[in-house]
């Protein structure tokens, strides 16, 4: 027996944006997660990730406090099984307290299980069928995987297992130099693992060349960065990895993560059965109006690889609970400019285009920067390379990308995000007063920088 609703969501994660509101305006809605209830974020990936970086900041402070004339007598070290245990429990409790919220709604209908698609609107979710008016996928996405020799008979590491580890290794290979790898790099090596990375080409390669050069000197004198290498052959013997390079080279490693990225689960629905395209990739495709080439059928999040950030999900979640659900309209989705940061150490925070990205749009533009160093703050922290960088638009000014490196990075660029919102120029930035001694003075000293040539 088919069972037909008005709504139909398959993920509870950037999905939560249009359940229960979708539901309390009296809609009956089916929402599809085989669990744990609340994506990602909530259960592997940011929320768990931060609160283990949070002690690794803490540990990082302690090991610096030297340099502050601080003198910590004693070795310091972290109860790793209880701190694991706590950030594990607080997600799993957060996780759990949402699937009573579901069954306490009236019109919604909860189904624990993997949807697949029959058809372009039915959809087959363990011994149920279940067909909507309206359909929004937001499946996620899950760690990629490389189709590296032997690797996948051994036991190696995604983000997932290394986020639940109560027993750490003495030693660990990270493949790969983006953000998931460089952040759970800080924290490893924070809790005493001793950490390489191997990386195909740059570290965190997506971000402005000069944070680049800054992040890869940074993080080669506190970790053993392998550049220009990729593994093709992996094996366990004898409680080690033994990771053979493209060159020949052998690495041992006591565990080996694998950080290389994502790949979108619209594998797992089925879609051929549809007539819902995805790129070669697998990211599902969507129009301006975030809709799938089947009408009615929608989708957001990782899966469409636009942008892979929590922060992005929910803004299309709430465009289309606006706009489809709420108050049906023909306007197409205008992304502000989306902000993003890497919570490693240093910290790195970005929006807007990078000086690389100008160059390339032919774009006619100038900069601005300035080191922490060079303020009262800076001083204080004693911060000697950090800087902030900016970017302007040379015909009007505006303000069209800004890149920091450094102490409390993804907090700094908020100030950037709101005058990109509001269009803000150089001259706005500049005629504003900024506390004395406070932080953002480098932002300023940036803005006082930047002139056209």
């Amino acid at each position: 027996m088919k069972q037909k609703f008005d709504i139909i969501i398959i993920g509870s994660g950037g999905g939560s944006k249009l359940t229960r509101p979708a539901a309390n305006l009296g809609y009956k809605v089916a929402i599809v997660d085989q669990g744990p209830l609340g994506g990602t974020c909530l259960n592997r990936g940011c929320i768990p990730s931060k609160m283990l970086i949070h002690t690794a900041d803490v540990m990082t402070e302690i090991n610096e406090s030297k340099r502050f004339f601080i003198d910590v007598k004693g070795e310091v070290t972290v109860d790793v099984d209880a701190l694991v245990n706590y950030v594990s429990h607080e997600v799993d409790i957060e996780s759990q307290s949402i699937k009573p919220l579901y069954d306490m709604h009236e019109q919604i209908s909860y189904f624990s299980d993997t949807a697949v698609f029959r058809s372009n609107y039915d959809i087959q979710v363990g011994d149920h069928v279940i067909t909507a008016d309206k359909i929004f996928i937001a499946a996620g996405a899950r760690p990629y995987i490389p189709p590296i020799n032997g690797l996948a008979d051994t036991a190696y590491w995604t983000s997932t297992e290394a986020l639940r580890a109560t027993e750490l290794p003495k030693t660990l290979l990270i493949i790969g130099g983006g953000y998931i790898a460089v952040e759970l790099g800080y924290y490893f090596q924070a809790m005493g693992v001793e950490v390489t990375f191997l990386v195909r080409n740059r570290m965190i390669k997506h971000e402005d060349d000069d944070v680049i050069r800054l992040f890869e000197e940074q993080f080669s004198k506190q970790y053993t960065v392998i550049v220009g290498r990729v593994a093709s052959q992996v094996s366990y013997c004898d409680n080690q990895f033994c990771v053979t390079l493209d060159n020949g080279e052998v690495l041992y490693s006591d565990k080996v993560l694998v950080a290389t990225g994502i790949q979108p689960n619209s594998d797992t629905l089925n879609l051929h059965h549809t007539d819902i395209v995805c790129d070669d990739r697998g990211f599902i495709q969507v129009n301006d109006y975030l809709e799938t080439a089947v009408k009615n059928v929608y989708a957001f999040g990782d899966i469409i690889g636009r942008y892979q950030f929590r922060h992005t999900a929910n803004f299309e979640g709430q465009y289309l609970f606006e706009h489809v659900v709420k108050t049906p309209s023909l306007v197409a989705i205008d992304y502000p400019p989306v902000p993003h940061a890497i919570f490693s150490h240093p910290q790195v925070a970005g929006v807007g285009l990078t000086e690389r990205e100008c160059l390339e749009q032919n774009r006619a533009y100038y900069c601005g920067m300035n080191g922490y160093k060079d303020s009262a703050m800076g001083m204080a922290l004693k911060s000697d390379k950090d800087f902030v960088k900016l970017i302007f638009d040379l015909k009007t000014h505006a303000l069209i990308g800004a890149h920091i490196i450094g102490k409390e990075a993804a907090t700094m660029i908020h100030m950037c995000i709101m005058a990109m919102n509001l269009k803000a120029t150089h001259k706005d930035l500049l005629t504003m007063i900024y506390i004395h001694p406070a932080l953002p003075e480098v932002i300023r000293n940036a803005v006082r920088h930047a002139r056209p040539n």
